[in-house]
């Protein structure tokens, strides 16, 4: 992977990881459901005025939103209103990670090389030792709604993997994706949590939900997805996703810092771990961080090629500001 590229899966690790102490920070008096309703109407309005809709099928723009939007944070918001802890949260929804690659090797036939299920394997090994020293106070419900939103994350990456939506479509296909998501969350949590505590929720949401919202609409989804959609358009999702094991240490670090959930030894091995692992997936001898080309990648030598000659930041001269993900289309040509 390009080396900037890279940087940006860093980055947006990185927002991802704080974005859990952030929800958890902003859910106080809001029912779940509608805390992702108001995040992803704040995603869609005024975006969808300004944005083009994506160049794919409106069935790949339903199925992302479905999967990557509603289910996944319909079902982590819940997790996490029901007891699971931000940096816990992180951990087990990187289960992802497992999820996207053995997905797209079925149904992509996006076969990982050796090097990158070495780099998963020891990631998902400092995971189980970070969880392990997390104890076992965590209720079996709230554990289980988030293992299902980490499956209902994969198959969304190897959705918007499979639509091969082009680099510069990322921001539209968070937009316009987030339209499937506030009004069936909305309309559930009515019936869930009733139309009174609703109203009063609505009519009494405090600067901490609004600062939430803002933070996990804007920087989340709008700035996160719109670049890791960019770079799945670009890479197989095996080289992609085993980025966001960064998000784990970081909840971790923030929820310690803000909310005084401090880290035992366990999880700061783990963490470490997780790091390695993350370095062994996307390093390459040859290179430095890793150019991955046609052989190993599930992608014909004769394919487009994933890396443009500046990345996401500059192309042909042309800034691109890393807050949308945009870049503008190149010519395909040879990598070295």
């Amino acid at each position: 992977m390009d080396l900037r590229h890279a940087l940006l899966a860093t980055l947006v690790a990185v927002i991802w990881g704080f974005n859990f102490v952030v929800i958890e920070w902003g859910m106080t008096g809001v029912p779940p459901l509608l805390f992702v309703a108001l995040r992803f109407t704040a995603v869609v309005v005024p975006a969808v005025f300004l944005v083009p809709r994506p160049a794919v099928s409106w069935r790949v723009v339903a199925a992302v939103g479905t999967f990557m939007s509603l289910g996944q944070f319909g079902l982590l918001y819940t997790s996490m209103h029901l007891g699971m802890p931000p940096g816990l949260a992180a951990l087990v929804l990187q289960a992802q990670v497992l999820f996207t690659v053995l997905i797209a090797a079925v149904w992509l036939r996006e076969r990982p090389t050796g090097r990158q299920v070495g780099g998963i394997l020891l990631a998902s090994a400092g995971l189980v030792v970070v969880g392990a020293g997390r104890g076992g106070h965590v209720p079996l419900g709230a554990l289980g709604l988030c293992v299902a939103a980490a499956l209902s994350w994969g198959i969304g990456n190897v959705v918007a993997r499979r639509a091969a939506v082009p680099s510069s479509s990322g921001l539209s296909l968070v937009v316009w994706s987030s339209l499937v998501v506030p009004v069936p969350l909305f309309v559930l949590s009515l019936a869930l949590d009733g139309p009174s505590t609703v109203g009063h929720a609505l009519a009494h949401l405090g600067p901490e939900a609004i600062a939430s919202t803002a933070y996990t609409a804007v920087l989340a989804s709008l700035v996160g997805y719109s670049i890791f959609n960019g770079l799945l358009a670009r890479y197989p999702a095996s080289t992609v996703v085993p980025f966001v094991l960064i998000a784990p240490p970081v909840a971790m670090a923030s929820g310690w810092l803000l909310l005084g959930q401090a880290v035992n030894p366990a999880e700061g091995v783990g963490g470490l771990v997780v790091l390695a692992g993350v370095l062994v997936t996307v390093w390459r001898r040859s290179s430095g961080l890793a150019r991955d080309d046609a052989q190993g990648t599930g992608r014909a030598a004769a394919d487009p090629p994933y890396v443009d000659e500046a990345g996401l930041l500059e192309l042909r001269g042309e800034p691109v500001a890393v807050a949308v993900g945009h870049a503008p289309a190149v010519e395909d040509h040879a990598e070295d």
